[in-house]
Order: structure tokens, then sequence, then C-alpha cells
């Protein structure tokens, strides 16, 4: 009998052990690819070939000037917003319109920050629309 709870302890001790062992190594590579994974759209964005550094930088800036909306956080709004612009001929940007907007103030910072991108001047002008994502 108490050769059976001394090997089911044992038995006990290497499970929880080996357990242990592996979330502890596993936890800090997960945490670091978040941390570099920025949200793309699927598909292409044909703007996107204008801006510097093509699609991922792209929304790689989008990323790090957006900022969640405090009424979009308090009320956990979250949802795609699309804002609809001209990219003229020498790079500029102008006409932007929010076609989606998820509520509670997501449109207007997706505007804001999409006023901030600066493209490569295409020649021709350019009616585009990007998605921006809130995602809590």
């Amino acid at each position: 009998m108490t050769s059976r709870i001394l090997s089911l302890f044992i038995l006990f001790a290497f499970a929880s052990f080996a357990a242990s062992a592996q979330t502890s190594s596993a936890a800090p590579k997960a945490a670091l690819q978040e941390e570099e994974k920025v949200w793309m759209p699927e598909k292409a964005i044909p703007v996107a070939e204008h801006y510097p550094g093509g699609q991922q930088a792209m929304y790689q800036a989008i990323a790090k000037e957006l900022s969640y909306p405090p009424l979009a956080k308090r009320n956990r709004v979250q949802g795609e917003c699309i804002i609809s612009f001209t990219l003229n001929e020498d790079g500029s940007t102008s006409g932007f319109k929010v076609l989606r907007n998820a509520g509670a103030g997501t449109g207007e910072e997706a505007m804001r920050v999409a006023k901030l991108l600066k493209f490569k001047a295409p020649g021709y002008s350019l009616n585009a629309s990007i998605p921006i994502m809130f995602k809590l």
C-alpha cells in the first residue's frame, strides 16, 4: 500500500515538473511573436505599392500611430473601419471619407491615422480605401 502511494507521489511530482518546464520556456517566445505581429488584410491593397516599404510598412506605421479611443475601450467596441481617400498625382492625399465605422470614435481615429500616411507620387490619380482594424 505504501509503495503504491509512494509511486503515485513520484509519478505526480515528475508530471508536474515536466509540465512546468514546458510552459515556462514557451511563454516568452509566444509573447515575442505577438509583439511583432501587425494586423494586415488578406488582400493586397493597391495603394500600398505607393507607400515607402510596401503594405507591411504601411500597416506597421498605422499600428504605431493608432490609439484606441477611450469611449470605444470602455464600451468594448471593436471591428473594422474602412477609410476612403484619393491619392493625387503628386503623392498628396485628399477627400477622406469613413465608409465603414465600428462606432464610439473609431472612425475618427482611423481617419486621423490615414491622414498621417505619406505616399510616393504615383504619377496618376488613384481612388483608394484601406481597412483599419480595432481589436481589444
